[in-house]
């Protein structure tokens, strides 16, 4: 049993309390670690205040989701009213459901800045994976917590994105039929599913998130935050221990983040009291509308952070298997005539392309699209093992890799915006343009990571004002 430490005579109620708590709690100790003693390195951005703003939304978002749940009723029959009861009757009630809604979109944008940033300087490099990997395990659990929010309005898109989304786990061979009614509770999307949804929206998924938002942070804090540079500050500690390159993270980058979520509200706001749909972009207008199972809407998209993988999954045709038949054939011949294998190792190589091209002929496009739109999320995760490059940060790598995560953007841009256009043989086409560019960015980035002429990276980290 630990000792208990005594405060001074002289102590103040306050410091007295706090001694009292110590002894029975580390709650000092757990202060300096995450916060107080925390150092981060010095030359910090203005990328570096999504992560922070992340946990602010997460807040919002779960104390707004504590009192939509106190007038919700999640029943077939009561659900839309029930929203239109928040929005017209409940005190505040608007501003409540306004706040919820544009903080699902605002959520999805800090964390793909968030992401981004890690991209840009390498974050998820060593010592860093399990960092990314608790990240894309929420980025995956922050999706399908979005999914099960989505049917719960009970609008008519509401309704009919889940009916398609749903549908789509049927396409998975063999077990897809049992599994689609698995997850509805019913031969359609119903009251059961419902009920379903609610459950996974307001308890299951919240308790993982916030599970995976401490691991993450823990595992950040464990081996200390990168920073514009890719050097690691711990590298060069001071006379008392602690990086001559690092600054205690309490004041110093607690007002650099208030700075910055000070101007994330003003435009968070903005947007809630004066463009709370966005132009139907964050509040579709026919989820206005009670979902009618009778009656499908001339276009059913999904909300604008899930279209990039919804474009990939339509962008996933027959035609667009035969290609990836006919890339997989390539690439097994170059591999055969310049690999440099082993009689072993080529067999291996074109008994490889064969087995991967039979599967693809196999099972129809629906399914590969599906595998298309989950292994799009589920490659990040690789991430770490993929990037081959001598140098973390942006800043030291050849020029053209800049332009190429501009290209990688914008292609992921412009699949966002064909998800929520109608289908169209133009935009289909730009659409498998862009799938086999986002996948071919990863996938070859073991080559095209280590091709340039690299900077010299610094010893010590290189402080630029904003």
């Amino acid at each position: 049993m630990a000792e208990f430490k005594e405060a001074p005579a002289d102590a103040g109620a306050a410091q007295k309390l706090l001694n009292w708590v110590d002894n029975r709690f580390p709650l000092s100790k757990l202060y300096n670690e995450h916060v107080g003693q925390y150092y981060a390195p010095k030359n910090f951005n203005f990328w570096y205040i999504f992560g922070s703003l992340a946990l602010v939304v997460l807040v919002i978002q779960i104390v707004t989701g504590i009192f939509l749940v106190m007038h919700y009723k999640p029943d077939a029959n009561l659900a839309f009213a029930s929203v239109e009861y928040i929005m017209r009757d409940v005190p505040w009630g608007w501003l409540i459901r306004y706040m919820h809604s544009t903080g699902a979109s605002a959520f999805f944008i800090v964390v793909y800045l968030h992401m981004f940033r890690g991209l840009l300087y390498g974050s998820y490099r060593k010592p860093r994976e399990l960092v990314w990997i608790f990240g894309c395990a929420i980025f995956l659990c922050l999706m399908a917590e979005a999914f099960f929010g989505y049917l719960l309005p009970w609008g008519q898109m509401s309704y009919w994105g889940a009916q398609v989304i749903v549908n789509l786990f049927a396409a998975v061979p063999f077990i897809g039929p049992d599994l689609a009614l698995l997850i509805r509770g019913d031969y359609v999307v119903s009251d059961a599913t419902l009920n379903r949804f609610f459950s996974f929206h307001v308890i299951a998924i919240p308790l993982v998130l916030l599970g995976l938002v401490v691991a993450h942070i823990i595992a950040l804090h464990e081996v200390g935050s990168n920073n514009p540079d890719g050097v690691e500050i711990k590298a060069t500690p001071g006379p008392k221990g602690y990086p001559l390159d690092g600054i205690p993270f309490h004041p110093y980058y607690t007002v650099h983040d208030i700075f910055g979520l000070s101007i994330f509200l003003m435009v968070f706001t903005a947007i809630v009291f004066f463009a709370p749909e966005f132009g139907g972009y964050f509040l579709e207008y026919n989820n206005f509308i009670p979902a009618d199972p009778l009656k499908t809407p001339p276009h059913i998209a999904p909300v604008w952070y899930f279209t990039p993988y919804y474009s990939m999954l339509r962008a996933t045709t027959d035609q667009m298997v035969n290609v990836l038949v006919v890339v997989i054939g390539l690439g097994a011949v170059l591999s055969v005539l310049k690999g440099g294998f082993g009689a072993k190792g080529k067999l291996a190589v074109v008994v490889g392309a064969l087995i991967a091209a039979a599967l693809l002929k196999t099972f129809d496009a629906k399914f590969w699209g599906v595998v298309v739109m989950g292994g799009a999320v589920v490659i990040l995760f690789f991430l770490p093992w993929l990037d081959r490059s001598p140098a973390k940060s942006i800043r030291y790598r050849p020029s053209w890799h800049m332009y190429l995560y501009g290209v990688f953007v914008v292609f992921f841009f412009v699949l966002g915006y064909l998800g929520i256009q109608a289908p169209s043989p133009i935009g289909e086409l730009v659409s498998q343009v862009g799938t086999l560019f986002y996948f071919g960015f990863f996938l070859l980035m073991p080559w095209w990571s280590r091709l340039g002429t690299f900077k010299p990276v610094p010893q010590r980290v290189v402080f630029t004002a904003h």
